[in-house]
Order: C-alpha cells, then structure tokens, then sequence
C-alpha cells in the first residue's frame, strides 16, 4: 500500500489529483494537506469523504511540526500547494514568497529527514518566462516574470538542490495551463464560462492576444503519475497539451458553445508584467511513452458542461470577494 502525501489538494489541481488515484489504484492511500486558503474547498472531494484510503488534514506546509509528523506516514509527497494567481501576486507577493518558497523548504526539509520514496515538485511553465517563436525545452534558462513565477521558480530550484545536496528523490514538472471540472472561477475559463452563463461582461486583458497552452486536467494528472512511474530522479520533465490558443480564440470558444453574443467581449486594462507567450517542447514527455488522451475541444465542450450541470459550485464561489477584488484592481478601457 503506497501512501501519498498531496499538499494542496483541496484546490483545483490537487482535487483532481486525488480522484485520478484514488479512481485508478486500489492500492493507495492518500493523505490530503490543506490550508483551505481561498481557492481551497473541501467540497470538491466530498465524494471520496466516506473512502477508508482518504484523509483530510487542514492545516499549513508553512507548519514544520504538523509537516514532520505527516511525512513520516508517506511514501510519495506531490506538492501542489501554493499561491497561484498572477494578480493576486502583484498586490501581495509576500504571502507567495511565503507558501510557495518557504513552504516547499518545510516540506523537502521533512522529506529529508525521512527518507520518502520520491518527492514530486509541481512547477509550472512560467518560470521560463514569455517566448516569441518556438518552445522551451527543460534545460532553458528561467526567466520568470511576476512575483507568482518567481516564487515557483525558487520552489523549483530548492527542490533540485535537495536533490543534488542531500539525495532527496525529486521529480520536477512544469505544466502549462490547466482547464477542467473544479476550477476557481477566478482564472480564464472558468470565469468567462460561468460569465458567460449569466450574461456578464468576460473582463478582457489588453487586446486579448496574449497566448497560451492548454491542457485538461485529467491529462495533467495522468503526466504527474506517468513521470513518478517511469521518469528519472532529479529530472524535470515538461508537461503541455500541445493546444495553444490566445485569449480572444477561447472567448470565442465560449461564447459560440453557449450561444452567447460578441457583446459580452469587455476589454479592460492590461496587468503589469502580462507575458505574451508560452509554450513548452514536450518530446522528452512524448518519447518515454506519454502523450495527453483528450482532444482540446472535446475537453473544453466537457468542461463547459460541467459547470453547467453544476451551478451551486461556482455559484458560492462568485458570490463571495473575488469580483470585488476584481471590480476594484481593474478598471474598464
């Protein structure tokens, strides 16, 4: 019986971590650690609450004595915890330094002192920065460009340090970007989704043309699982949907797909440091074996399905201070 130690995995990610698993090996345990910050909800696992091989801890990464006493129960420690969202960090980069940087220190300094079977870093594609032409491959230079990417990048570094130092079993992957069921309506397509549902405007950053790469969570899930089994320690290894869209292109998607008009479109004022580009050469992934299983658009159709089969999700959500936040932060064009 393998136990696993997902830090951060009531949020959306981690959630879905979690049920990948759980709904794949019967022979697992998992042991969920969770601030319950914001964006964390119990709720997106309440289906697995009754599950003998699952557990909840609420508690901080930040906290070395709770993180000691867990670690000794685990053999596999996949850390999603984090702060995660750009505009957030831009008016608090303290409490990102804080999580992401010196929580990934607790946690790799428990690692160490135990002796787990493998410790596996989720990083994210932008700690590479913006690129104009082509992709990046593992071993360019990290140029991160918010205080949010620069917090993962030196979770990023320590964890390769502890590798290299001290023989930690480290794993690192560096995803693009995420979309599917359990998604806090603060990112992109959550939010211009469930806008979109209730006939509210979908705030547009600058002329909407910023690109990124997109990938299904299940199928993210699937990398993190399919690099603990089969990739090399002290390695990162890139993980992209191969799917890259600018903004305008998914704005579009959504509002064909609901049958929403262009009107919706808002365009508001661009944030600082907004990188134009992403994009990650997959091939190390592609040539071990790995590849993503679900079409971009198959995924985002089921995607957009479930939340509308699932309002009284995101409605709470919504309701709560993120719009302020964001009604206050940013202001029409």
């Amino acid at each position: 019986m393998t136990t696993y130690l997902v830090t951060g995995g009531a949020g959306f990610i981690g959630s879905n971590h979690i049920r990948y698993l759980l709904n794949k090996y019967k022979d697992v345990k998992v042991i969920n650690l969770d601030k319950l910050t914001y964006a964390g909800n119990p709720e997106n696992l309440s289906d697995f609450a009754d599950d003998s091989r699952y557990r909840f801890v609420k508690g901080d990464i930040c906290d070395e004595p709770l993180v000691n006493q867990l670690m000794e129960e685990a053999d596999v420690v996949v850390n999603f915890a984090a702060e995660s969202h750009v505009d957030r960090s831009i008016g608090s980069p303290d409490d990102f330094i804080k999580t992401d940087i010196f929580g990934a220190f607790v946690l790799l300094e428990a690692a160490r002192r135990t002796h787990i079977d493998r410790f596996i870093q989720i990083s994210t594609d932008e700690v590479y920065g913006s690129i104009d032409k082509g992709s990046f491959v593992e071993t360019d230079t990290l140029m991160p460009s918010s205080p949010y990417s620069a917090s993962k990048t030196g979770a990023d570094r320590i964890a390769f340090s502890y590798f290299v130092t001290y023989g930690v079993p480290v794993q690192i992957t560096r995803c693009s970007n995420n979309f599917g069921p359990f998604h806090y309506p603060e990112k992109l397509i959550p939010l211009f989704v469930t806008n979109a549902i209730e006939d509210k405007p979908l705030p547009i950053y600058g002329d909407g043309l910023n690109v990124r790469d997109w990938i299904y969570v299940e199928d993210h899930c699937d990398g993190i699982d399919f690099v603990h089994r089969h990739g090399e320690l002290g390695e990162v290894y890139n993980l992209g949907g191969d799917n890259e869209k600018t903004n305008m292109e998914i704005t579009d998607y959504i509002l064909k797909k609901l049958e929403k008009p262009e009107t919706l479109k808002q365009y508001v004022k661009d944030r600082p440091g907004h990188d134009r580009r992403y994009s990650l050469n997959c091939e190390r992934m592609h040539a071990l074996g790995w590849k993503p299983k679900h079409d971009f658009e198959q995924a985002m159709d089921k995607t957009i399905q479930w939340y509308l089969e699932n309002p009284e999700w995101w409605q709470k959500i919504k309701s709560g201070e993120y719009l302020e936040y964001y009604k206050e932060q940013y202001e029409k064009r």
